[in-house]
């Protein structure tokens, strides 16, 4: 029997689709769903598949979570969101117009130094990173302390004020240069003889900005803003080299809460799987809104409304 010329399309495509959805089933799938359902039980280690004593107790974790006395989970959260904050609206803006300062030689010299020393931070080890800021910023006898006792012998170690500024400057300064360089790549497409004509009809550098590189660029602004929101709730190198959540889990986040629960002392498996499982349902509301962010404003015309 001869298959049709359809059919014969149809099975290639699955089977040239087979290897990367198995993989995927395998590496995300089974294993979200996985932590979903151990949310739901009293497992505390072992064996897992045929062990008597676990037993699904419900959502007793997520009700632990939310109103335990220490509100870590919130302080978590609100720390995660800090972060959305500064990689959506700090690092994607700023990343933006780097690039197109290189992009339209607002730089005449040094060019290539100038890319590179802001890209440099994004290919460093984050566990580098969090190490020397501790030994320079974060520590109470780091270099920046020992510096400001010389010259004020009085002067308190005030990290606690607000100890995650210093976490929130690292990571505008460390990821800004991965956003300038997507950017970059992509405005380098654009046409240059439609700046150009745009700039002898009368068209100064703002409207050129406005009207013409931003509606070009909207899907990778879009683009970034869902890795940004996904890189931020997965935070926790930098910040368990930098601070190890301290002081006093003021500069906690959601997956260092995760790993404190799972593997720091009496290991609570169902409590850090229903985090798991928290951060992910914040992060599809967080792209969903995003999404739906960039609908609206392409509906209403975009910048060159």
């Amino acid at each position: 029997m001869h298959m049709t010329m359809k059919t014969q399309k149809k099975l290639s495509y699955a089977l040239l689709v087979l290897p990367a959805l198995v993989v995927y089933l395998a590496v995300v799938a089974f294993p979200t769903i996985f932590s979903v359902i151990l949310s739901l039980t009293n497992y505390n280690g072992g064996l897992i598949f045929g062990n008597p004593d676990i037993e699904v107790v419900g959502f007793t974790s997520y009700r632990w979570m939310f109103t335990e006395p220490t509100r870590s989970f919130y302080t978590s959260l609100r720390n995660n969101l800090l972060i959305v904050g500064v990689s959506v609206f700090g690092q994607i803006p700023l990343g933006f117009i780097l690039a197109y300062i290189l992009n339209q030689k607002l730089i005449k010299r040094g060019r290539g130094f100038f890319q590179s020393m802001i890209f440099l931070p994004y290919v460093i080890s984050p566990i580098i990173i969090g190490v020397l800021f501790n030994a320079m910023i974060i520590n109470p006898r780091s270099l920046y302390w020992e510096v400001a006792r010389f010259f004020n012998p009085d002067i308190q170690f005030t990290l606690h004020s607000n100890p995650m500024l210093p976490v929130l400057f690292v990571i505008l300064w460390m990821f800004t240069g991965f956003y300038m360089i997507i950017f970059l790549a992509h405005m380098q497409r654009i046409d240059p003889a439609i700046l150009e004509a745009a700039r002898i009809d009368g068209a100064n550098e703002p409207r050129v900005l406005r009207h013409i590189v931003l509606p070009a660029m909207t899907s990778e602004i879009v683009t970034c803003a869902i890795l940004a929101i996904s890189g931020s709730l997965k935070t926790f190198d930098l910040i368990y080299a930098m601070t190890n959540g301290g002081p006093a889990g003021q500069t906690r986040v959601l997956s260092l809460f995760m790993y404190l629960s799972a593997f720091s002392g009496a290991p609570n498996y169902p409590l850090a799987n229903a985090i798991s499982t928290v951060m992910v349902i914040i992060s599809i509301i967080l792209i969903v809104v995003v999404r739906w962010a960039a609908k609206l404003f392409d509906r209403h015309g975009g910048y060159g409304k």
